[in-house]
């Protein structure tokens, strides 16, 4: 019964192979209209058979909208990234609506290209990471007309609604930890600051604190693409030869975290009272490490799930009323690598 050539097939071929018309095939397939469980049966068993799929364009030229969202992410190599998506998926799947990701490698450029094809689908909603964005993609998101969910940080003016944690709040609070446990000379690693703002944020948050205590950080290392974990291990051991005498590593997250745990423990370091070390994230891969690494969880399925509720909300009634600002509390896990006095 299955199509053999290569024209696309149509509601007449489902309605010739299962013996209705096309209006039942239609209803059928619109899970509209009063149609027999026997009839619906013997229609949706044919189009499984046949494999056809609904054209969606068609439908969507009377609505203007697609059962799509569009999900705009920096990176589905790293590892926070693909917890935001099974929080959103769990959601969407009790829907309509489909996500489509794209993906923007940290990069202003294509996420405007990106955010571009998207919108040019007519999506029904849009999540995407981060509060910074071009103009270009700005005006984009501020024009789109449908409901837009910027996510993983709260430190600025969302386009629609935001979700997510204070990046510049949890760096506060880990040298706030770190100052409590005894520890003054700190070192900072992570990743290019222009690239990843909510690393840059956390930074941000830090370094004051620090400040208000009196304390500098004590040097700084900083790195752009290639694997986290060698990375870790290679500025780990750079800023330890420079700067000997520190006695705190504080990395931007815990992939490079986990590299310098491996470079420390191989070294022989009394951890975490010759030197402690944190990371960033609460990435669940990590716990399998030697020592469990100091962390903080960003709360990433719970951002995910949030996000895709306000938009399956937003979707159903443009006009409910939504929390516009979503702001998550993480929690320091002191693992293994940070005292607890």
């Amino acid at each position: 019964m299955a199509n053999t050539d290569k024209r696309p097939l149509t509601l007449r071929d489902v309605s010739e192979a299962s013996g209705v018309s096309e209006m039942t095939v239609s209803r059928v397939l619109r899970n509209r209209g009063d149609v027999s469980a026997a009839t619906r049966d013997r229609v949706l068993e044919a189009a499984k058979k046949l494999g056809y799929v609904p054209n969606k364009i068609a439908g969507a030229l009377a609505s203007q909208r697609v059962n799509l969202v569009a999900v705009i992410i920096p990176s589905m190599s790293n590892m926070v990234f693909p917890e935001v998506m099974t929080g959103i998926s769990h959601v969407l799947e009790e829907t309509d609506l489909q996500p489509v990701v794209g993906v923007t490698d940290y990069s202003p450029e294509k996420e405007e290209r990106v955010l571009y094809e998207m919108l040019s689908w007519r999506p029904s909603g849009v999540i995407i990471a981060g509060l910074e964005h071009s103009d270009a993609a700005q005006a984009m998101l501020q024009a789109a007309g449908i409901p837009v969910v910027e996510i993983m940080d709260v430190d600025g003016t969302p386009v629609d609604a935001m979700i997510g944690i204070s990046h510049r709040r949890a760096g506060r609070v880990m040298a706030q930890e770190i100052l409590k446990q005894g520890y003054r000379r700190i070192g900072f690693l992570g990743t290019k600051m222009p690239l990843d703002h909510r690393a840059r944020k956390r930074f941000e948050g830090l370094t004051e604190a620090l400040a208000k205590a009196g304390v500098e950080v004590a040097d700084q290392e900083f790195y752009s693409g290639g694997s986290a974990l060698a990375k870790g291990r290679e500025m780990t051991e750079a800023m330890l030869a420079r700067t000997p005498d520190l006695d705190f590593l504080y990395y931007s997250n815990d992939m490079i975290g986990a590299g310098g745990l491996l470079y420390l423990l191989e070294k022989g370091y009394d951890i975490p009272r010759q030197i402690g070390l944190a990371g960033f994230n609460g990435v669940e891969l990590l716990q399998g490490l030697p020592r469990q690494l100091a962390t903080m969880d960003a709360c990433r399925a719970d951002i995910g799930r949030m996000a895709a509720e306000v938009i399956v909300k937003l979707t159903e009634d443009p006009e409910a009323e939504v929390d516009r600002r979503i702001e998550l509390t993480p929690r320091i896990s002191h693992g293994d690598t940070l005292l607890r006095r």
